[in-house]
């Protein structure tokens, strides 16, 4: 069975953020792409076009001293531009240490990543462990 290939291009984004490529990660984007983080901590909100995506991504990695890491576990499509992925997220930071599960839904336009919206399972443990 072949994976969607909206999942294909969801994964290949997950392959390149896990490599710290951010032009390959920025070319699958469209250049209006939002990211939308929930909660209340400095990385919450709307991250509006590719640059500040990928600043945000940037900004992750500094703030966890490069420790952040990211396991894909499952992707689902529905045929009609929107990915659901499900992954587990662990970094450190300063004498804190997450492991949290995540997903992400995307929208997919042209074959690029125009919307993200994540959600955490405890937005409260994000929050003080981004604070």
């Amino acid at each position: 069975m072949s994976e969607h290939p909206d999942c294909v291009l969801v994964r290949r984004g997950y392959e390149a953020f896990v490599q710290g490529d951010m032009e390959k990660l920025g070319a699958m984007m469209t250049a209006d792409v939002i990211q939308h983080m929930p909660g209340s901590s400095p990385i919450s909100g709307h991250h509006k076009g590719r640059e500040a995506v990928l600043d945000l991504y940037r900004r992750l990695g500094e703030e966890s001293n490069g420790t952040l890491r990211i396991q894909l576990d499952k992707l689902l499509a529905d045929g009609r531009g929107h990915v659901m992925s499900f992954h587990t997220t662990r970094a450190d930071r300063g004498d804190r240490g997450i492991e949290i599960h995540e997903g992400i839904f995307f929208t997919i336009v042209g074959g690029k990543i125009s919307d993200l919206d994540v959600c955490i399972e405890d937005i409260d443990e994000s929050d003080a462990f981004w604070s």
